[in-house]
């Protein structure tokens, strides 16, 4: 019984596999073969020789080759669309790489916010947000600047008049995107912002609602195949905002952050000392009282070397409690006036009337 009675899927792909050259979309049609579950007889070919007269026997012009059911499919595209599945038209519009870059942004603005500010619901964090895709953007650019000016030249109303406009904007917008994230020269990348995004607000609303001109962004480079639209306007718009805002934002409200955080820092090392302080006296209070406790008992039995070692003890401890500058005749210790009654009881002097 051969595998065709028996109902296995069977399929014979013919592929490039050689040392210097394994080919990518061999590879693709038979892991699709695969998963469509074909038992697959795979002939790679391990020279160029063998991949040529192939080539030259079947009457194809590229590898890889995939039959089934002993009729030819083709390559790798025509493998997806004999299974129906999408094939990519390479003049298609697709609004996908930047969808994908601003996800991208997003998820590191909640990231830093929430490692910064312990929250994600921030003015802080929609910055980073902004300035982050930014930078993502001008990465785009920066990948290949002459590709992406002549696509900019098509729109750019500043480009078109002064040509090194296009490969300036790349360096400015991401230089704008890293002094915004680090909230550095907020001086510069204002103004910068502003004017860049000002600019292209302006050209893509001309050329795309005035002229009703259908073109391409090159938003995310020189490759793109983003349309330009309402998609672009709101970038540059936001990127308007970001050049007022973050001046602003850097003048008044970092200001009154600043001021606050000092204050409550200033709070916070109060409330330390007093604690700290409050401390220290419960810990001098027991000491002086177990102190006079013991120069009472010994001076009412008549000790002479229990007085002698309340005299060698007493300064020690008069010492630390004059050091502190706060306890003396009249010192309210709230809660320990009970706990320093030997104090009182040696004179207004305290350990001192004592000696």
């Amino acid at each position: 019984m051969d595998a065709r009675t028996a109902g296995t899927k069977t399929a014979r792909i013919y592929r490039m596999d050689m040392a210097e050259h394994h080919c990518p979309f061999g590879l693709k049609s038979l892991d699709l073969l695969q998963r469509k579950g074909f038992e697959v007889e795979d002939h790679p070919f391990r020279s160029r020789e063998e991949t040529d007269a192939f080539m030259q026997r079947e009457g194809v012009k590229t590898t890889p080759q995939t039959y089934i059911d002993g009729k030819r499919i083709g390559g790798y595209e025509e493998l997806r669309d004999h299974f129906g599945l999408a094939v990519k038209d390479e003049d298609e519009v697709t609004y996908m790489p930047v969808i994908a870059l601003f996800a991208v942004a997003f998820a590191m603005a909640l990231a830093i916010g929430w490692r910064m500010e312990g929250t994600v619901a921030s003015l802080r964090t929609f910055e980073i947000f902004v300035a982050t895709a930014m930078v993502l953007l001008g990465l785009q650019k920066l990948k290949d600047v002459e590709s992406f000016s002549a696509m900019f030249l098509n729109y750019d109303l500043l480009a078109r008049r002064w040509v090194p406009y296009g490969y300036v904007y790349p360096f400015a917008e991401t230089l704008a995107g890293v002094l915004m994230l680090a909230s550095a020269l907020i001086w510069l990348a204002g103004p910068v912002a502003l004017f860049i995004g000002t600019v292209g607000a302006l050209s893509v609303f001309k050329a795309v609602y005035v002229e009703k001109r259908e073109l391409k962004c090159a938003c995310v480079g020189g490759d793109s195949k983003v349309p330009l639209g309402f998609v672009s306007l709101t970038e540059n718009l936001i990127m308007m905002g970001m050049g007022l805002w973050m001046p602003f934002a850097s003048t008044y409200c970092r200001r009154e952050h600043d001021c606050a955080s000092r204050i409550t820092a200033d709070g916070a090392t109060d409330a330390s000392e007093g604690s700290s302080r409050s401390s220290a006296v419960q810990r001098i209070a027991a000491d002086a009282h177990r102190i006079a406790e013991a120069i009472g008992g010994m001076v009412v039995d008549g000790d002479n070397h229990g007085r002698a070692l309340a005299i060698e003890i007493a300064p020690h401890q008069t010492q630390r409690i004059g050091a502190f500058g706060r306890i003396g005749p009249g010192t309210d210790f709230g809660g320990d006036r009970d706990r320093i009654g030997g104090l009182d009881r040696l004179g207004d002097g305290g350990v001192g009337a004592a000696l």
